[in-house]
């Protein structure tokens, strides 16, 4: 315990964490005053020496398991603590040093050839239907929404972001739409109903797929809307539009040059294609380690800077770029507030410890907008220097005749 509490002293600056370990002595940490604060209790001597070596993975996991128990508060709270002090610990030596080898390494974990990404879908898509209805919105957007005002429901703000979308595509009636990762299919049925397109989407997800299906025959949409069980690499064009929502953070930034030669391949000369994404600021980075090992594997947000030096090396213009800071934690927010308002239903679907994984993924990633660097993007590219009007002013009207 002593070289963890030297470490803690260090990091608490903000609020105050007690930790009582596994020999059920007390620690306190911090300056206290009004700032957050935790009370945790540590049930397995091991966790001493690996919450010191690895904190951001080992607390995770220990929260999972049950040998970490938020004993005064809550699991929000004590990760509150985590958060708004997380600078302070990412700067000691030996976690600098850790998470330098993961920056070094990350390519290996993001060797995501055809039959990798599919293993790594299954792994978070494919847990279940009825799990993702219970916390997301009716339309399953699986995304950051837009807010456009604070009294927004997530219902409203996930129509906003789908319109939002829509209108910087530029539609007309139609154009040939291609929406990579369609996830239920929510994207591409709007796109249908509202602009009056042919949409084609791909997944991965055989429950998404199976899903979107569904909800095109209700829909009675099957000769507007295909929805394709496919990797977009298997793809042949063109297409006269093509959107990618949520998606571009499971190519993995060895497969970047691949993802937008593909795209440019499948783009008519005269379309444009709008890549909508979690980024970084502050630089390339790497996938949290309980991130990469129990929710994305594969999974990697990029930072805006090796984004664009791909993009550039496509040969697509950039022709516009808007960054979303904070509708996506208040989307998590949302999600959060459903799931645990349905976590009785989600313990007898899978089990507690499923239940503590996914709180836990929910909130750091709620937090990874609100205190630490994350946020979203969203491009548009072209081939052609005009193949957009040179002003926004189409997007606004668009958005408008879709809102009313």
């Amino acid at each position: 315990m002593r070289l963890l509490s030297k470490m803690m002293h260090r990091f608490v600056k903000v609020g105050e964490l007690t930790i009582i370990d596994a020999n059920d002595l007390s620690h306190v940490f911090g300056p206290g005053g009004d700032g957050p604060s935790a009370t945790i209790k540590l049930h397995d001597k091991k966790l001493h020496r690996s919450l010191f070596l690895n904190p951001e993975l080992k607390a995770g996991e220990a929260y999972m398991n049950g040998t970490l128990t938020v004993e005064d508060g809550t699991i929000r709270d004590f990760l509150t603590v985590f958060a708004m002090n997380a600078q302070y610990l990412r700067g000691q030596g030996h976690q600098k040093r850790l998470r330098a080898f993961y920056k070094r390494i990350k390519r290996f974990h993001q060797r995501n050839l055809k039959s990798a990404s599919r293993k790594n879908v299954e792994h978070h898509y494919d847990l279940s239907n009825k799990f993702y209805k219970l916390f997301l919105d009716d339309d399953m957007q699986y995304s950051c929404a837009y807010f456009e005002n604070d009294d927004m429901t997530l219902e409203d703000a996930q129509l906003a972001k789908k319109r939002h979308i829509a209108a910087k595509l530029n539609l007309k009636p139609g154009l040939r739409v291609l929406d990579i990762g369609c996830g239920w299919g929510g994207m591409a049925l709007y796109l249908a109903e509202h602009c009056d397109v042919h949409v084609t989407g791909v997944t991965l997800s055989t429950q998404q797929h199976a899903l979107a299906q569904e909800r095109i025959i209700e829909k009675g949409l099957e000769d507007e809307v295909d929805i394709r069980l496919q990797d977009y690499r298997e793809l042949k064009g063109p297409f006269d539009r093509i959107v990618s929502v949520g998606m571009f953070e499971h190519v993995g930034v060895g497969h970047f040059p691949e993802f937008f030669q593909k795209s440019y391949e499948l783009l008519s000369d005269d379309g444009c294609f709008l890549l909508h994404s979690i980024g970084r600021r502050g630089g390339p980075g790497s996938t949290a380690a309980w991130i990469r090992k129990y929710i994305f594997p594969g999974g990697y947000s990029p930072a805006v800077s090796e984004t664009v030096a791909e993009i550039e090396k496509s040969g697509f213009w950039i022709s516009d770029m808007e960054i979303l800071r904070l509708h996506y934690g208040k989307t998590i927010l949302e999600w959060d507030k459903r799931f645990q308002k349905n976590r009785d239903k989600v313990a007898s679907m899978m089990d507690e410890r499923f239940c503590r994984m996914w709180e836990f993924y929910l909130i750091v990633s709620e937090f990874s907008f609100l205190y630490s660097k994350n946020m979203n993007f969203q491009i548009q590219m072209v081939k052609k220097v005009d193949g957009v009007p040179i002003t926004r002013d189409y997007m606004f009207e668009a958005e408008n005749a879709l809102r009313s």
